[in-house]
């Protein structure tokens, strides 16, 4: 009897492989220094065509790109086992944990970005980043970012460190794959509940919501599978009244296999769900499963925020379908700006990835800082 976790991510490195570790990369190959690629605005560069079976285990890749914004421009798609729709599709600086096109300093479990101050001579360079989430394969796997912004990638540098399995056990029937997805409200449908109160405490904001039917989507999957968290972005321009300006008073709700009301997970507060409380007076912090990758102003709550919740030791199980929501301040009553990009495991078929917005409706509502400007 095997006594050894392999579930753990240190109790499972005694346990050896059967398995070839291998890599691709943007190295020089003609042995000199120009260790990246460019891509001309409208081109795809492909960073893994991998054959076989396996399972990516990281990827690391930073850019240099003089677009404004750019990191909303481009695109970042994965497809497994020869699939025409990609099972992840997600601009890249948001897959890697922060929106706004923007990037910032933070380490997860998961994600991470790697950032200083080092300025190019037309403005900041964007942080290097990491993935660590398993990605397996049965058939092959491509991974590839598309420059749909109108300046050129003048720097593409990336790893892509996978294993390469000769059996096709270690990838069973049964183990799911990898998908992410963005979406985005700009704003979310604000809805105006009456109340004779001036000015009411959090607690007695008025409205009701018995159905989460305004909610903002984070995922609407179906198929069999578990979602694994989420990135959430808000632009808090608006609020429920002058006195109380924090937009997360909003409950998560999750809703499976096609139950209606009430979802089988119903949360306290959009702080509770992302593990916080309070309305995250700590401001920006990064811990390995929750955190504020983000943070704006902590009395007033006004600007950007990008918070991060994954559900690693907790996965949210599904066998039909899911749709995972939130509240966009109580009972829905505020209008934000709201992206989000959702991370889950499922067996395939999934449900068609949507294609993302065009450029123009994916760019900031408000540049470049983060705090309180003119709407």
């Amino acid at each position: 009897m095997n006594v050894w976790d392999p579930n753990s991510p240190l109790g499972g490195l005694p346990i050896i492989k059967n398995a070839s570790s291998k890599r691709e990369s943007s190295y020089d190959r003609t042995g000199g220094n120009r260790d990246f690629d460019v891509v001309e605005p409208g081109a795809t560069a492909v960073m893994a065509d991998i054959k076989g079976i396996g399972c990516i285990k990281h990827i690391w890749m930073t850019t240099r790109c003089y677009a404004p914004q750019y990191l909303r421009k481009l695109v970042l798609e994965m497809y497994w086992d020869g699939e025409e729709n990609p099972s992840v599709r997600v601009p890249l600086g948001d897959f890697f944990g922060i929106g706004h096109a923007t990037c910032k300093h933070y380490v997860s479990l998961p994600l991470s970005m790697v950032m200083g101050e080092r300025r190019g001579p037309k403005g900041p360079f964007a942080a290097s980043m990491n993935s660590y989430f398993p990605m397996p394969y049965g058939d092959g796997a491509k991974i590839q970012v598309i420059n749909e912004s109108e300046e050129r990638i003048e720097n593409l540098f990336y790893y892509v460190d996978y294993e390469e399995y000769q059996d096709e056990s270690q990838v069973p029937e049964d183990m799911g794959r990898f998908h992410a997805t963005w979406n985005r409200e700009n704003p979310t449908d604000k809805l105006t509940h009456p109340t004779d109160l001036d000015d009411p405490a959090p607690w007695d904001l008025p409205g009701e919501n018995l159905t989460g039917e305004d909610n903002y989507v984070i995922l609407d999957a179906e198929g069999k599978g578990h979602y694994v968290g989420c990135v959430l972005n808000i632009d808090n321009f608006d609020a429920s009244n002058q006195q109380f300006t924090w937009p997360g008073e909003g409950d998560d709700m999750f809703f499976i296999d096609g139950e209606e009301w009430p979802p089988s997970l119903h949360g306290t507060g959009t702080e509770d769900y992302f593990n916080a409380a309070w309305g995250f007076p700590s401001g920006e912090y990064a811990g390995p499963y929750h955190g504020v990758s983000l943070g704006s102003d902590v009395q007033e709550h006004f600007g950007k925020w990008s918070l991060y919740r994954f559900h690693v030791e907790d996965p949210i199980r599904f066998n039909t379908s899911i749709k995972a929501t939130i509240e966009h301040g109580h009972a829905n009553d505020q209008g934000n700006d709201y992206s989000s990009v959702a991370y889950w495991y499922q067996l395939e078929p999934h449900k068609p990835l949507p294609a993302l917005p065009p450029v123009e409706k994916r760019l900031p509502r408000r540049w470049p800082e983060h705090g309180l400007w003119d709407r």
